[in-house]
């Protein structure tokens, strides 16, 4: 059993889930806030490219490299205890990125973000696993957690964009810490504690390797991104390999592992996980491009943008009424698959609608990617926290976040790829053009509108090129998921009693 509070009351759970939602809403919103503040950030800071880069890079791999350790010292130390220290850190992390003098500074505070994010979204998660004992409501929270964190990628552009329109880029920062402060108190009331009563050794050599496995393997793929694939690439692909062999290994001989990894043979639970991370991969990349779609090639404000996309989180939310039925009418194999079939339709629709002249039609389309992407998260998320006890319900959690970040990179590293390749093969001829502005044209249609009139007939063809790679990357996208989606039909289970693996709350693992 996991040590904890006796059982709350109904209201108590569900403001007690108020509070954590709102915990991984403000944590989704901060990784897609920053992007609309780039551009007065360089002006203001006159960063180097390469500072630029690590100002959106770093957050990301200190958050990624640490949700396994965290997870894990949660399980040890108290689950609400590390989420109140990291709701604490995190609001002074960003006091310290909002008025931040330098691009060095700069770069620590979102270090600092990121580290403060590891202990909050495991914690989460696995207060969600022990605060809702009945499977039902609790595959219901989850479902209200999945719909906050997947709306918050969502609203980080709007949000962006209405403070941008009054206030200085520092402001999508400084937003965070009264919020954080409201959590703060409200966690202190509602939320109760639970911990790990024999939580066993904490291996130190183990977290260190889980960092080491992780972090180059996230850099990997950004930096193929940014620079495509050099010694940088293939050394951190190496290093992040090797130290995941060597994790693995010492995982299979530890008497208390940061991972079970025996969980990973059972092709239903590593089916889960793979949907998860297939699942945030297909929204998060199409968010990313999208948003430079509606601003480049439809013209859209900031704000206007934001707004635009809301149809993705508001589909998303509906899966908290849709989820239950699913659930009864498919098994949760099935609805697996339905929701992530779903979501590949979406996305091929919105291949077709991206020319279309009226932005109704696109509405219509994202409608639903968001509504599968919710689904196949939530029931994903529910399947991997729920197929350990709840006394290590924050281990599991943070497998399931770790599949989110992977899924996040992986969706901004591969789709980005894809749209820059197709973007540049479909540019017209090029070589009358000054070297200088050839290279920006060739870069991207941002570069390109910076160095052409906008509207010259060589800037229309480069919007057409634009749109037209955005239409082979959803395309890419649909296939990718769909199949994830035979993928989750053939491995987990849809029976009615069939648990993903069978584990008594009273076994040992490890």
């Amino acid at each position: 059993m996991s040590a904890s509070s006796p059982p709350l009351s109904p209201r108590r759970r569900w403001a007690a889930l108020a509070v954590l939602a709102g915990a991984v809403l403000l944590l989704a919103i901060d990784g897609t806030v920053l992007y609309l503040a780039v551009p007065s950030m360089i002006e203001d800071l006159e960063p180097s490219a390469t500072q630029v880069l690590w100002i959106g890079d770093i957050y990301s791999l200190a958050l990624a490299g640490l949700l396994v350790t965290m997870g894990n010292l949660a399980d040890r130390i108290g689950r609400k205890r590390l989420l109140l220290i990291g709701t604490t850190a995190f609001g002074l992390a960003s006091a310290l990125a909002a008025f931040a003098p330098s691009a060095e500074l700069l770069i620590t505070a979102r270090a600092l973000l990121g580290v403060a994010g590891a202990t909050i979204m495991p914690s989460t998660l696995s207060m969600i696993r022990n605060v809702f004992p009945d499977a039902a409501e609790r595959t219901r929270a989850v479902a209200i957690w999945s719909s906050a964190s997947a709306g918050g990628l969502a609203l980080g552009p709007l949000v962006g964009g209405l403070l941008l329109e009054r206030f200085w880029w520092g402001s999508v920062f400084l937003i965070n810490v009264p919020v954080m402060l409201v959590l703060l108190v409200a966690g202190i009331v509602l939320l109760p504690e639970s911990r790990n009563p024999e939580p066993g050794r904490f291996d130190l050599a183990s977290a260190a390797l889980s960092m080491l496995m992780i972090v180059p393997l996230v850099y990997c793929i950004k930096n193929a991104v940014s620079h495509g694939v050099d010694v940088v690439t293939v050394t951190t692909a190496l290093v992040g390999v090797v130290a995941g062999w060597v994790f693995v290994r010492r995982q299979l001989r530890l008497k208390d592992p940061l991972i079970d990894i025996e969980l990973f043979r059972n092709p239903a639970f590593s089916g889960a996980v793979l949907a998860n991370m297939i699942a945030i991969f297909a929204l998060v990349g199409l968010l990313f491009f999208f948003s430079q779609y509606l601003q480049l090639a439809r013209g859209f404000g900031p704000l206007k943008a934001g707004l635009a996309e809301m149809p993705v989180m508001l589909a998303s939310m509906v899966v908290v009424v849709v989820v239950g039925t699913a659930m009864a009418r498919l098994g949760r194999g099935r609805a697996i698959a339905a929701g992530l079939a779903l979501t590949a339709a979406g996305l091929a629709l919105v291949a077709v609608a991206e020319r279309a002249d009226s932005y109704v039609w696109l509405a219509l389309t994202l409608i639903p990617v968001g509504l599968g992407v919710g689904l196949a998260m939530t029931l994903t998320t529910d399947a991997v926290i729920t197929a350990v006890p709840a006394r290590k319900a924050g281990a599991a959690s943070a497998i399931s976040e770790t599949a989110y970040e992977l899924g996040v990179s992986l969706g901004i590293a591969v789709l980005g790829s894809i749209v820059a390749l197709s973007y540049r093969s479909a540019l017209p001829e090029l070589s009358a053009l000054p070297a200088e502005v050839r290279g920006a044209v060739e870069d991207s249609l941002a570069s390109a509108l910076n160095v052409l009139e906008p509207s010259s007939a060589l800037a229309e063809a480069a919007r057409e090129a634009f749109i037209a790679a955005m239409q082979t990357t959803s395309l890419v996208a649909a296939a990718i998921t769909a199949v994830a989606a035979l993928i989750a039909w053939c491995t987990i289970p849809s029976g009615q009693h069939s648990p993903l693996v069978e584990i008594s709350e009273g076994e040992p693992r490890g």
